[in-house]
């Protein structure tokens, strides 16, 4: 990003910047959360919300897919967890690109196959081929992130950070309870395989709306905040540009892991966030069954309540805790993180109650609750992971953390399922993930020191 001195504002609040190669100056007022507009966040958002609706189609139509096919609780599982772990060999990659490549190609490109290999879900005639299916769509499904991230972190500077952050996220995490709706709905109406069909054509609209996306300079986002957290009279940061033809190799992958693993406050967030989404995740999963199972209700109402709760909870707790992470007033120390853990604290009480109260009524109301608390966290600390990560290694930054995270997501229906099989009890089978939760929010608690330390390293080195 370089500075159009010639556009220099006289009363300083307004500066000129070259944020878009090619393109004229684009001017930002100091102080703007969103100083090139809320679109690539919306378009990032809906690219999150579609692959998490596909995605959890599935579990919503579960049990009319375990009829026909005839599989139990643990092959059912098994599903889930292959696509993620098929997922975790193609991240680091896809981090890597997203450091070196142009990265609204990557996201439609993804979004695109992702789409394709939807259709497939829906002609599987055999176990074995929606296992196969599941799993390349679960890989694809995973590597539009570390490059989405990255533009996000450009995009939006501090002030907005969260905030575009917790957009994707609520999308990410709204687009789970959506999917389980639309999945039992579709399965007792017109049949699961539709569902699966007719979901592949918004996929491909939103592949086309990555490419209005345009590509700013690394780091944008970074030299801006610095611009805004300095007085009205000083100069604006140094310019930065995008990496040219002469510029010095990248060092190898393993030396940059080993510099990304040193960052205290990056270690902090993917522990966090690994426990949070093996929690949730799983939840999410084996929820509408648990519904259906213990309290009664039909494939498309227990895929409601499910949902609905979770949807509620998701879409409060990311207004309510990207509000407060961008929040400027009083003490920053550890703003985010600490926010992000009082949020898995919270989840994590809130789901004990979801466990054990047997009426539907308040056990969805503390189920609300739970997504409440989670989603609060969820939007802290992705920013929190943009923050303390440089620009030019934030796409295998967030590829790391997406990786870590997918383990953990992969394993929670999977353990769920073995736990239920093995017990025969849903409910005692939740009672695995309270634990680990617990011990995610006490690490990310005590990870809040380091994080105002790590963040000004990250901004320094981002100019």
């Amino acid at each position: 990003m370089s500075e159009a001195a010639p556009h220099l504002d006289p009363d300083r609040e307004l500066r000129a910047f070259t944020v878009f190669p090619g393109r004229p100056p684009v001017t930002v007022r100091r102080g703007d959360p969103a100083p090139f507009g809320w679109w690539p966040a919306v378009c990032i958002a809906l690219v999150a919300a579609i692959d998490r609706i596909e995605y959890n189609l599935l579990a919503g139509a579960l049990p009319k897919i375990q009829e026909e096919f005839g599989f139990g609780d643990a092959a059912g599982g098994a599903i889930a967890t292959a696509g993620s772990l098929a997922a975790v060999i193609l991240l680091l990659p896809a981090g890597r690109l997203a450091d070196t490549a142009r990265r609204n190609w990557t996201i439609a490109g993804v979004v695109a196959v992702w789409s394709l290999l939807t259709v497939g879900t829906g002609l599987a005639g055999s176990f074995l081929t929606l296992f196969t299916v599941r799993m390349f769509l679960g890989a694809a499904g995973q590597l539009y992130n570390p490059s989405a991230s990255s533009l996000l972190a450009d995009f939006y500077p501090g002030p907005g950070r969260t905030r575009a952050f917790g957009y994707e996220r609520m999308a990410y995490f709204g687009g789970l309870p959506i999917g389980v709706i639309a999945g039992g709905a579709l399965a007792e109406t017109v049949g699961w395989r539709t569902g699966f069909l007719l979901v592949a054509v918004p996929g491909l609209v939103v592949a086309v709306l990555v490419l209005t996306l345009r590509e700013p300079d690394r780091g944008t986002g970074d030299r801006l905040t610095l611009w805004y957290r300095r007085d009205g009279g000083a100069p604006a940061p140094p310019a930065g540009t995008e990496r040219r033809a002469d510029s010095p190799t990248p060092p190898p992958l393993r030396t940059q892991l080993r510099e990304l693993l040193r960052i205290r406050t990056l270690r902090t967030v993917v522990t966090g966030l690994s426990i949070l989404i093996f929690g949730l995740g799983g939840l999410f999963y084996w929820m509408p069954s648990y519904y259906n199972r213990f309290f009664g209700l039909g494939e498309a109402e227990a895929a409601a309540v499910a949902g609905g709760s979770g949807l509620v909870g998701i879409v409060a707790g990311i207004v309510t805790g990207s509000w407060l992470g961008d929040r400027e007033r009083g003490p920053r120390k550890g703003r985010r993180i600490a926010i992000g853990g009082a949020g898995l604290l919270f989840g994590t009480f809130a789901l004990a109650g979801a466990v054990a109260l047997p009426v539907l009524v308040p056990q969805a109301l503390c189920f609300t609750l739970a997504n409440f608390g989670f989603a609060a966290a969820l939007a802290n600390l992705t920013a929190a992971n943009a923050d303390v990560v440089a620009a030019e290694r934030r796409g295998l930054g967030f590829a790391v953390l997406q990786l870590l995270v997918t383990l953990g997501g992969s394993l929670g229906p999977w353990l769920i399922g073995l736990a239920s099989d093995a017990t025969g009890s849903l409910r005692t089978a939740f009672l695995a993930v309270l634990l680990p939760l617990l011990v995610g929010s006490v690490v990310v608690l005590r990870g809040r020191g380091s994080y105002d330390a790590d963040a000004a390293e990250a901004a320094r080195r981002s100019a």
